[in-house]
Formats: C-alpha cells, structure tokens, sequence
C-alpha cells in the first residue's frame, strides 16, 4: 500500500509505481468520485473514454442526427 501527504492547496501526489501501472504522465486529467464512502480517483485516458462508448443508449440516434447536421453544413 502506497501512501502520501496532502499540501495546504489540498494536493497529492500519485506515487511513480501506481502512474506508471495506470499510465498517468504529466497532464492526464483525472476523475475523483466517492464510492462507498473512500475517494476514487480514475485516470481520463484514451482506454477509459472508450469504455463509456455507448453508456448514452442512444442506438446511433446521436451520430445519425451529427451526420445530418454535417451534410446541411456542407450544402450551405
């Protein structure tokens, strides 16, 4: 179990073994939650984005009406 120490401005620093295991560089955006009463902190990486592919249930619905909005652009 790593651990590490908050500073006044409320920051933490991710020990260099869990960043490298989750592919965290300097600049990768994360996301804290609470789950079950502990804070969570997940990396926004490119894996991570993919997994909410489809979570909206829209069944196409979305791109379906971007394409048409595409296609009206480019008459104009």
């Amino acid at each position: 179990m790593d651990k590490s120490v908050v500073t006044g401005k409320g920051q933490v620093v991710i020990p260099s073994k869990l960043r490298r295991k989750f592919g965290i560089k300097k600049g990768t955006q994360v996301y804290l939650y609470e789950h079950n009463g502990e804070i969570a902190i997940r990396p926004i990486t490119d894996e991570y984005i993919e997994t909410l592919a489809g979570i909206a249930g829209t069944k196409g619905k979305l791109l379906k009406a971007l394409m048409e909005e595409k296609d009206k652009e480019r008459e104009l």
